[in-house]
């Protein structure tokens, strides 16, 4: 007995321990990879960052005959596609997640959360070949001649708005950047609206509160948190997407201040050009330190999202 004693003794040691040293080890194991990832890609980058100094962020030509190669035009393209598809599904996401979390029939929402899940399902190229096929066409046809109607006089704003109207460029790429993250941005402020206390909003509905009156002095500021978890979330989608943007941003070295221009992200050159690349190449060299500053953007986008959310909390 005493023996049968001793060894659950030493197996409710041992066990805790194995799991604390599980533990530690994978967290470090991941902390490792991010490392690891950053200085391979600045490593392999050295070459284009030696040859170009800092002029490789702020310049905009690339051009391989002349062996010249910069990341303005890609970044300038990742930044404004990747924003325009936060805001296009920042209000999309919310209006779905409040719908289903308050006021659509448990077994309706039942349904229509899964079916929501499921668009986050779609293989990204999937989506840039719908893209390219219907979203395209459509926004040659109405979409882009309307907007250039309505905003094509308007004192500053024209600009935006200029140039021919071919369906593909940045704005088309923002729209399909808006329908691949709204699922993911849906799933969290969904999960937000539900663990809010019942008690909360029904003291403010005691009180005489209507609906909008709940979600604006209750529910959001109870959400905030949830709220930044899923745009942080859905904007690192959309900075990193490939496929589904180079099927209709249009994949022109060009930067200019029209959403109708043809452009490419960072993600869409280095798809587009890396099979063109040979290995030790000044322009794989550039390939992989505009993978670097990738990385670094989608760095600060996290740095910055923990600031703001870290001012919320301060805040409440």
């Amino acid at each position: 007995m005493a023996i049968f004693q001793s060894k659950n003794r030493k197996n409710n040691q041992i066990l805790p321990y194995l799991f604390t040293s599980l533990t530690w080890c994978s967290g470090a194991l991941i902390i490792l990879i991010f490392i690891g990832l950053i200085i391979e890609l600045c490593w392999q980058g050295r070459q284009a960052f030696s040859v170009f100094g800092f002029e490789f962020i702020t310049s905009t030509t690339w051009n391989p005959v002349k062996q010249q190669y910069s990341a303005g035009v890609s970044l300038i393209g990742t930044l404004l596609s990747s924003c325009i598809g936060v805001m296009l599904a920042l209000p999309l996401s919310f209006g779905c997640a409040y719908c289903l979390s308050e006021l659509m029939p448990r077994f309706i929402a039942r349904y229509m959360t899964a079916t929501i899940q499921l668009l986050a399902a779609i293989p990204s190229i999937i989506l840039g070949m719908w893209g390219f096929f219907i979203l395209v066409p459509l926004m040659s046809k109405y979409v882009q001649p309307f907007l250039k109607q309505v905003f094509g006089n308007v004192p500053y704003v024209e600009i935006l708005f200029s140039g021919g109207t071919f369906g593909v460029g940045i704005l088309t790429a923002g729209l399909i950047l808006a329908i691949m993250i709204t699922p993911f941005i849906t799933a969290m402020m969904q999960e937000s609206f539900a663990n809010t206390p019942s008690m909360l909003k029904e003291s403010a509905y005691s009180l005489g509160a209507t609906k909008w009156e709940v979600m604006r002095h209750v529910t959001l500021p109870w959400v905030q948190k949830g709220v930044i978890g899923g745009i942080v979330l859905g904007w690192g989608r959309a900075l990193g997407e490939t496929m589904a943007v180079t099927f209709v941003i249009g994949n022109a070295h060009h930067a200019g201040w029209s959403l109708f221009t043809s452009s490419n992200t960072i993600a869409s050159l280095i798809a587009l050009e890396f099979s063109e690349s040979t290995a030790g190449s000044l322009k794989m060299s550039s390939l992989m330190a505009l993978g670097a500053v990738l990385m670094m953007i989608s760095f600060i986008v996290l740095f910055c999202s923990q600031l703001l959310l870290k001012q919320v909390l301060k805040s409440r």
